[in-house]
């Protein structure tokens, strides 16, 4: 692994800090890949230099994407919080909406905004919260279960 990243982190790092356009999410960029890369070592292994570089360039360029697309969600969501868009459709108003997730007990509220207004998934949220994504799957079933009785009531 060592070989891989003293013959590739130079080229990489310029590819990342290109698409980040910055150069610390650059270098976290690279970061991130080498760690994928570490994760994936036994796959990795039995390629040619070529291949493993394909990789490496194609995994930053996916977790770039991937962190893209989150980001997006999230201020297009954040948009309609401070807009007070998207509630009108539902019948509640953005204070009403906000009181009704502090019916939530405190860590499944933070997961739910976490999964329904910022974007991460299941499995995002499991790694986060130290638990399995089957637990975070649960938990945010039941917390709509509660709205739905809390919206019908």
């Amino acid at each position: 692994m060592n070989e891989l990243y003293a013959q590739h982190f130079e080229a990489l790092a310029r590819f990342c800090t290109m698409l980040c356009r910055d150069g610390e999410k650059g270098t976290d960029l690279v970061q991130d890949t080498f760690l994928k890369a570490l994760e994936h070592a036994e796959e990795l292994a039995p390629l040619s230099e070529e291949q493993q570089r394909a990789w490496l360039y194609r995994t930053a360029k996916n977790l770039f994407l991937d962190e893209t697309r989150r980001n997006t969600r999230f201020l297009n969501r954040q948009q309609m919080l401070y807009e007070g868009e998207g509630y009108e459709e539902s019948g509640y108003t953005q204070t009403e909406v906000s009181l009704l997730l502090l019916r939530l007990p405190p860590d499944v509220r933070t997961m739910f905004r976490m999964r329904y207004l910022e974007g991460y998934s299941a499995a995002e949220l499991a790694e986060i919260f130290h638990m399995p994504s089957a637990t975070v799957r649960t938990k945010l079933a039941r917390a709509r279960q509660l709205l739905k009785k809390e919206l019908c009531t």
